[in-house]
């Protein structure tokens, strides 16, 4: 077996990527968006920061079960704290586009308005804890591993339910990993300038 066959059979290719960002309102009336769950196949999305979607999807892929939600900040937790991710690429452009992606209906999502400490407790990384402040009985609660896992598991049943109607959708024009590896930077620039 080659290197590259070795390392194509060590990837999952049904994983996903969840990751929180500045809340959105879809609607007027609906309730906030603040995190999102997509298809890693999507961070190959031709509108996606290439060649920094591209990695981060080997990243996600790499090692990982069929079906496996990993969190952003499992990524950053993996890639010593985040001191790794200059080497990777630009998550931060990297969920914009994604975000981007999804509003326009330009692939598949899971959009949540998790609450606060869920939304905190999928921020950090899988051993951190979230200390909370409860005023009206004078002491602080911690949260941590298991709590995380609570919410994830709780997102997991919300994507199991949503895939088994039907697959995510990773959008259209989706560029070979290997090929998505050697695109230029410019393609950001390209993009806006076409709208």
């Amino acid at each position: 077996m080659t290197h590259s066959q070795t390392d194509d059979s060590a990837r999952a290719t049904d994983t996903y990527l969840l990751f929180a960002h500045e809340a959105y309102y879809p609607d007027s009336g609906t309730q906030e968006i603040n995190t999102t769950v997509v298809a890693a196949a999507s961070l190959l999305h031709p509108q996606v920061r290439q060649p920094d979607g591209a990695r981060i999807h080997d990243r996600l892929t790499r090692g990982r079960q069929p079906g496996e939600i990993i969190p952003l900040s499992t990524l950053t937790h993996e890639l010593d704290g985040g001191a790794s991710w200059p080497s990777v690429g630009d998550w931060e452009t990297v969920t914009t586009d994604l975000v981007q992606l999804v509003r326009t209906g330009e692939c598949d999502a899971l959009s949540l308005g998790l609450p606060e400490i869920g939304r905190a407790l999928v921020c950090v990384g899988p051993t951190s804890h979230v200390r909370a402040c409860d005023a009206a009985a004078d002491q602080a609660i911690t949260y941590g591993p298991l709590e995380r896992a609570a919410i994830l598991a709780e997102v997991d049943r919300f994507l199991t339910n949503l895939v088994a109607e039907q697959p995510f959708w990773p959008g259209d024009g989706l560029l070979p990993s290997r090929l998505a590896e050697g695109r230029p930077s410019a393609l950001k620039a390209r993009r806006i300038s076409n709208r």
